[in-house]
């Protein structure tokens, strides 16, 4: 009996702690257990680190607020939040000090997690806060867990993407993000720009939000049940869990760019991008313009040709199975050459304008606050395709009051479907304007039409036919769990 008792530990010492002996062990399962086992920790979940000073070991750990005494079982969910906490053992000896000390180093290096990080820090996006998030809410849990890392602040537009395409990833276990989503993306487009991509690519990213969207950090710590915020953020990259993200590739020509999170056309890019002009007002401008932008709706004609997921083949109209509009990605020097996929083989469909509002996506969040795709998977091959045809504005504004919950894609305004291509034909305003629209893809301008708001800036593409296709699991993400 005693021998089964004892293979339950894997290191089991008497230390003191504030002046009264205890038992302090780590068992097989992976629980540090002190004061006759009424004090514990997760090492997985809630142990950072540890040092060593003296004969004194001082676990450093990341708590929920409700377990602050150290009872286990409170790691973080159900929307609690994290406190940094130190908890202090004394060795008796120097034996017991080394035998503590290499078991419990011995199970942290067990669970894989990273020991040296690249960090991008976007000190422009969102309330232009990120440098110092970085260094009062990052780096001290960093430092916590002894994980070394290299900061890098992007200084302009593309930046992260620049470095991305020549950074000695062999340094690193992995790049985070202390930004919104698009220093993610400009990094994903960055390694796909590489010589070794499909190497690169199996290299971790993370983000720790600091932006005006978060929509991918919102997505993985969602999935989880957890809040979105900085500690949680951070601990997910720490911990190390890691799983694929698809990819979808966006073309027009020889231009080609790789999205991450959406793609938007109609009001959700006009709200998205005209709002610009209210910046102004705060975050209440994204409120303010949907409203005036319904009142005064937009209707777009056009056509989105589509490959429908299983289940979803009945959506639209059947155009056939040798479909020839498909225009092959070009040859390009280096990097990722697209997805290899016959497209002629595939049974093709059609949706006809006008159109309120087009948006593809990659993950259910595509801000804090919006739940633009709630059946959307992080790795399943397909992107989410919610379209709005004809909806009376009564109608809308109620819709639009549900992106909060992904309750609109319940409506009988909105088709929901899962695609796994699509070509996106975008054409002028209804009602004889020869004006035409906005196309966004992760927050950033694809292309902008005649007559609307900047349409003299110079955009990655033209207002005209784009091709998507997803790619499954193609790049990597640290996730909580």
């Amino acid at each position: 009996m005693e021998q089964q008792e004892q293979e339950q530990y894997i290191v089991s010492d008497e230390v003191s702690v504030n002046g009264v002996k205890a038992t302090l062990s780590l068992s097989t399962d992976g629980i540090l257990r002190w004061s006759d086992r009424h004090r514990r920790l997760s090492v997985e979940k809630e142990v950072l680190g540890f040092s060593c000073s003296g004969r004194m070991i001082i676990i450093k750990a990341l708590v929920s607020t409700a377990a602050g005494d150290g009872t286990i079982g409170c790691t973080g969910g159900g929307g609690r939040s994290l406190v940094r906490k130190r908890f202090v053992f004394e060795s008796l000896s120097e034996d017991s000090l080394r035998n503590l000390c290499d078991k419990i180093q011995g199970y942290i290096d067990s669970l894989g997690r990273p020991k040296k990080l690249f960090i991008f820090v976007n000190p422009f996006g969102g309330k232009k806060s990120a440098t110092k998030l970085f260094n009062n809410d990052v780096k001290p849990l960093l430092e916590d867990a002894n994980i070394e890392f290299t900061v890098q602040e992007t200084k302009y537009q593309l930046h992260a993407k620049e470095v991305s395409r020549s950074l000695d990833l062999t340094k690193y276990d992995g790049i985070i993000c202390v930004s919104g989503d698009g220093i993610l993306v400009e990094v994903v487009n960055g390694l796909l720009e590489r010589e070794d991509w499909s190497t690169a690519l199996k290299t971790p990213l993370g983000v720790i939000p600091a932006g005006t969207g978060n929509g991918m950090i919102k997505s993985l710590l969602d999935s989880a049940g957890e809040p979105c915020t900085p500690a949680h953020a951070t601990l997910a990259a720490i911990r190390g869990h890691k799983r694929s993200l698809d990819v979808a590739t966006i073309w027009q020509g020889e231009t080609v760019f790789f999205s991450v999170l959406m793609l938007a056309w109609g009001l959700i890019s006009d709200i998205d991008i005209e709002s610009e002009k209210y910046r102004w007002m705060g975050s209440a401008r994204i409120e303010f313009y949907a409203l005036k932008r319904i009142l005064r709706l937009r209707k777009y004609n056009g056509c989105i040709r589509f490959v429908p997921a299983p289940g979803f083949e009945d959506v639209g109209e059947a155009i056939g199975s040798c479909f020839e509009t498909m225009e092959p990605i070009k040859p390009r020097q280096h990097g990722y050459q697209g997805p290899k996929v016959d497209f002629k083989s595939l049974n093709w469909r059609e949706l006809n304008g006008p159109f309120v509002s087009v948006w593809l996506h990659n993950v259910p969040w595509g801000a804090e606050n919006t739940m633009a795709a709630p059946d959307a998977k992080f790795e399943d091959g397909y992107l989410d395709l919610i379209v709005m045809r004809e909806c009376p504005k009564l109608a809308l504004i109620s819709l639009m009051s549900k992106l909060d919950n992904g309750d609109h894609v319940k409506s009988p305004y909105v088709v929901y479907i899962k695609v796994k291509a699509v070509i996106l034909e975008p054409g002028t305003r209804t009602g004889g304007s020869s004006k035409q629209g906005i196309i966004d893809s992760d927050g950033e301008v694809l292309a902008r039409g005649k007559g609307t708001y900047k349409s003299n800036v110079k955009s990655l593409m033209v207002y005209d036919k784009l091709q998507v296709v997803v790619d499954q699991g193609l790049a990597t993400l640290f996730t909580p769990v």
